[in-house]
C-alpha cells in the first residue's frame, strides 16, 4: 500500500490505466492516494457475487412468526449475506462488525475470489511471513466495507473492531469509503485487565473501534445513561444553584511556564503548586476566583524560580527552600504564616464564606486545609 508513490517503483506496472490516472490525479491535486494491487477488483467484487437461498431453521425460532419477521440471525459468509440482504439495503440503523485481524492465526484468502467471487473455498490461512498480506487483506475488506455502506440508512452508523495490525489501512479504506468528514470517531479499548508480556517493546493490552457515520450531519449518537453510582460522587454542601458537583483537579498535564506558579491559600497562607502539571485556567481567571473568598490577592515574584504567585496582599509568604522539589512536594506551609494577623484574618473571612455562601468556582476542600480544586458540575458532565 502506497501514499507516496515512486514513479520508478516496479509495482506500477500491475496498475492499468484507469488506477494510474487516478494515483496521478490526487498528486497534482495534492492529496492522499490509497493504492494497492488488484483495488480496482476489490471494489467491483461485490456487485459479482450472487446472493444465496435461505432457509429457515424453525428448531432456532423462538415466538410468534410476527415476532420472528422483526428479527435475523444469518450464519454464512459475510458478503455473501450482505448480499443476500440486499433487499434491506439503506434500512440499517447500525453495523457492529469485527474483521479478522490479519495476526497469521485466522484470516484467510482464496486468489480465486479476484475471478469469481462466487467460489466457496475459504482459502488458504494468511501467515505473518506472506508479503502480501496486507494486501490480501484489504482485497478482502474493501468489498465489504462498500456494502457495508450500502445497507446503511442515511442516518445510519458504522463501528468496525481492530487491532494495530491494520488499524492504519483500515483507517485510510474507511476515508476513502465512507470520507473522513463522515468520521465520528475512533474507541481505543482496553481488552485485557492483566497486562501483557506479548511484545518485546510495548504492551498490547488495547484494541479500536473506528466508528464513521454514513452522513455525519444526519446521524444522531447519544451517551449511554449515567449509572447512580456515577452520579453518587456528585454532592452540593454549599447549595450551589448550579446544581449538584464534585471535586475535580484545577491542574493540566500540559505544561506551559506561564501557568506554573505558587497560589498562597487564604486559610492557611500555605504555597500551592501544580506540581509537575499546570494550572488549568488562566491566570486572571485564577486570581478572580481567589478574591471572591474575600481577600485581596496581587502578583508578585517570591524568588522560587518560577513566575510570579498568587499572594495575598500584605501577607507573610512561606520561604520556599532551595532544595525543594516542588513537583514531589507541591506545598510550602509554615507555622509563623499559618499565625499573622494578615492570614487570620483571611482565615476568618473565608471560614464565613465558606459556612454561609455558595463556595467559589476555585475552592479548597478539607475545611479549607487542602489543595485548590475545582467544582465540576453535574448539568455539565
Amino acid at each position: 500500500m502506497n501514499t507516496n508513490i515512486d514513479l520508478n517503483d516496479s509495482n506500477l506496472d500491475f496498475l492499468d490505466k484507469e488506477d494510474l490516472l487516478k494515483i496521478l490525479k490526487n498528486m497534482v491535486n495534492g492529496g492522499v492516494s490509497l493504492s494497492f494491487y488488484g483495488k480496482r477488483t476489490a471494489e467491483e467484487i461485490y456487485k459479482k457475487v450472487r446472493p444465496r437461498v435461505t432457509r429457515v431453521n424453525r428448531k432456532l425460532c423462538v415466538g410468534t412468526e410476527e415476532q420472528q419477521s422483526r428479527n435475523i440471525i444469518l450464519e454464512g459468509e459475510n458478503l455473501q449475506g450482505m448480499v443476500t440482504l440486499y433487499k434491506y439495503r439503506e434500512q440499517v440503523d447500525l453495523i457492529l462488525t469485527d474483521p479478522p485481524y490479519n495476526t497469521g492465526h485466522y484470516f484467510r484468502y482464496n486468489d480465486k475470489w479476484d475471478s469469481d467471487p462466487n467460489d466457496p473455498d475459504l482459502g488458504t490461512l494468511v501467515s505473518e511471513e506472506d508479503g502480501s498480506k496486507h494486501t490480501k487483506w484489504m482485497k478482502a475488506m474493501m468489498p465489504r466495507l462498500h456494502m457495508m455502506w450500502k445497507m446503511l440508512k442515511p442516518t445510519g452508523v458504522l463501528a468496525i473492531c481492530i487491532d494495530d495490525n491494520e488499524l492504519f489501512h483500515l483507517g485510510m479504506m474507511m476515508n476513502e469509503v465512507f470520507g473522513e468528514e463522515n468520521r465520528i470517531g475512533i474507541i481505543n479499548w482496553q481488552k485485557s485487565y492483566a497486562p501483557k508480556s506479548d511484545s518485546k517493546h510495548m504492551s498490547t493490552g488495547t484494541e479500536y473501534v473506528l466508528v464513521y457515520a454514513k452522513d455525519k450531519s444526519l446521524a444522531k449518537t447519544g451517551l449511554l445513561p449515567r449509572e447512580s453510582m456515577t452520579n453518587s460522587k456528585y454532592k452540593n454542601p454549599d447549595k450551589d444553584p448550579e446544581g449538584l458537583w464534585r471535586n475535580d483537579n484545577a491542574t493540566v498535564a500540559t505544561v506551559v511556564e506561564k501557568d506554573i506558579y505558587a497560589i498562597q491559600s487564604p486559610f492557611t497562607g500555605a504555597l500551592h503548586y501544580p506540581g509537575a502539571r499546570a494550572w488549568s485556567f488562566p491566570k486572571k481567571t485564577m486570581k478572580g476566583w481567589l478574591e471572591q473568598w474575600g481577600s485581596k490577592y496581587i502578583e508578585k515574584s517570591i524568588g522560587d524560580g518560577r513566575v510570579s504567585a498568587l499572594v495575598i496582599k500584605d501577607a507573610p509568604i512561606p520561604t520556599v527552600p532551595e532544595d525543594r522539589n516542588l513537583e514531589n512536594n507541591p506545598v510550602v506551609e509554615s507555622e509563623d504564616v499559618l499565625h499573622s494577623p494578615v492570614i487570620q484574618l483571611s482565615r476568618e473571612v473565608a471560614m464565613n464564606i465558606m459556612q454561609n455562601n455558595v463556595w467559589p468556582i476555585l475552592y479548597f476542600p478539607k475545611n479549607g486545609n487542602g489543595r485548590p480544586a475545582i467544582k465540576r458540575y453535574l448539568k455539565n458532565s
